[in-house]
């Protein structure tokens, strides 16, 4: 089994790959993570073509840009590959998504912590990690959409910046932001480095408690700049678990055993799947806070 994941070296996919590595010894697979050097569509591309020409069982993704994958996707399943994916509930070449949060009710609870702490009338940023990433649109979008019925006095800057997989493009977009809008109340970043990169621009301009932000990223990454404020936290999953449950997917598609409404998935719990669509979705958030962040990071993530 080959995962291929958005791009290599950063903390999420490093607890992603320790999840498939430590999975894959329990229930003995034979599985590999493969993470490109930038978050390229086309290098996801061509990481799938070498998982078909080496003939593997499986092949799991977590897609940048679903439509860009389609065809590699249809081609591995035409040579009998099975295929899974995390973060891609539009991808039709699939044999299963799965998903640890609804995509409404991530983005809603994001929005609804910005709303909390933004203190009268403003304006907010948001990031995704690239403009192509399916889920992080699809959070971005239902945060906005929250905002806008819930609390119009706060005004989204812009549509949305694709930058949230980059420390220093987060970073300098923050940077570019804060000065044009001195009114600017947060930055809800949906991508694991675009909560950093914004806050060391927050923690630069010396707006921390005056700027919220807000998002999923690794907590030991993130866990001095939650203690000192700058990163007031926000919501996300394990990575390593769902390492782990593509994994599990894997092994008990290639034994021929069907997913069923009622079945408990280690990783995922008790699932109802949803057949049509060839989507697993289920609620396994983790709050990340000043009273949780260590204890997060403790674990490795």
């Amino acid at each position: 089994m080959g995962v291929v994941v958005k791009i290599g070296g950063i903390p999420w996919f490093n607890a992603m790959e320790n999840g498939i590595t430590k999975r894959a010894a329990e229930i003995g697979v034979n599985a590999e993570m493969i993470g490109p050097v930038s978050a390229d569509p086309a290098l996801q591309v061509q990481a799938i073509e070498d998982l078909i020409a080496k003939g593997v069982d499986v092949i799991g993704v977590v897609p940048n840009d679903e439509a860009a994958l389609e065809p590699v996707l249809k081609k591995a399943r035409d040579a009998g590959i099975i295929v899974i994916s995390h973060e891609g509930p539009g991808l039709t070449n699939v044999d299963w998504n799965f998903e640890l949060a609804s995509a409404a009710g991530f983005g809603e609870a994001h929005a609804k912590l910005l709303a909390e702490k933004a203190d009268g009338p403003g304006k907010y940023a948001v990031y995704v990690g690239s403009l192509t990433v399916p889920l992080h649109n699809a959070w971005a979008d239902a945060a906005i959409a929250w905002m806008s019925k819930n609390h119009p006095e706060l005004e989204l800057v812009g549509e949305r910046y694709g930058v949230a997989e980059n420390v220093d493009d987060s970073r300098s977009t923050a940077l570019d932001l804060i000065a044009a809008n001195p009114d600017l109340k947060g930055f809800l970043a949906f991508g694991s480095q675009g909560p950093i990169g914004a806050g060391r621009a927050v923690e630069e301009r010396r707006k921390t408690g005056k700027i919220h932000v807000l998002g999923p990223f690794s907590p030991g990454q993130g866990r001095k700049m939650v203690h000192k404020g700058t990163l007031l936290g926000g919501y996300m999953w394990n990575p390593a678990q769902a390492g782990e449950v593509f994994v599990t997917l894997g092994k008990m598609l290639v034994e021929g055993k069907e997913v069923k409404s009622g079945m408990d998935i280690p990783g995922l719990g008790v699932v109802e799947p949803m057949v049509e669509e060839r989507d697993i979705i289920t609620d396994n958030l983790l709050e990340v806070n000043k009273s949780t962040v260590d204890g997060l990071a403790d674990m490795g993530l």
